[in-house]
C-alpha cells in the first residue's frame, strides 16, 4: 500500500468486512459490535489513511454482502470510531468522499 500510495493518482476505499476476507465474523455466536469491528480494523485503515492522506481515502460498505458479518450501523459507527482521533475536516473527507 505504501509504494501505491506515492501515486498520486491511486486512491483507496477503506471497508472490507465482506466474509470473502476470511475474517470469520460470519461465523460467530453474534456479530461484532462497532467497538469490537473498529478495534480490528483500525490497523488497516488507519495505516492506509496514514499513507494515502484523508483525501485520497474514502469509506464503503458492501452491503448486501457484508451483511452476511455485521450489519449496516455498526460498519458505519466502526469508521466513526476508527476516526475518533483525527481532525474534522479528515473525517469530512473520509465520509463524503
Amino acid at each position: 500500500m505504501a509504494l501505491l500510495a506515492a501515486c498520486p493518482n491511486v486512491n483507496v476505499k477503506l471497508g472490507g468486512v465482506m466474509p470473502l476476507n476470511g475474517f470469520g465474523f460470519e461465523l460467530g455466536r453474534e456479530p461484532p459490535s462497532s467497538k469490537k469491528l473498529a478495534e480490528f480494523l483500525a490497523p488497516w485503515h488507519l495505516f492506509c489513511i496514514e499513507q494515502f492522506g484523508a483525501h485520497r481515502c474514502m469509506f464503503e460498505s458492501n452491503f448486501p454482502v457484508d451483511r452476511a458479518s455485521v450489519s449496516y450501523s455498526v460498519l458505519w459507527n466502526a469508521f466513526k470510531r476508527i476516526t475518533a482521533g483525527l481532525f474534522r475536516q479528515a473525517r469530512a473527507a473520509l465520509f463524503s468522499g
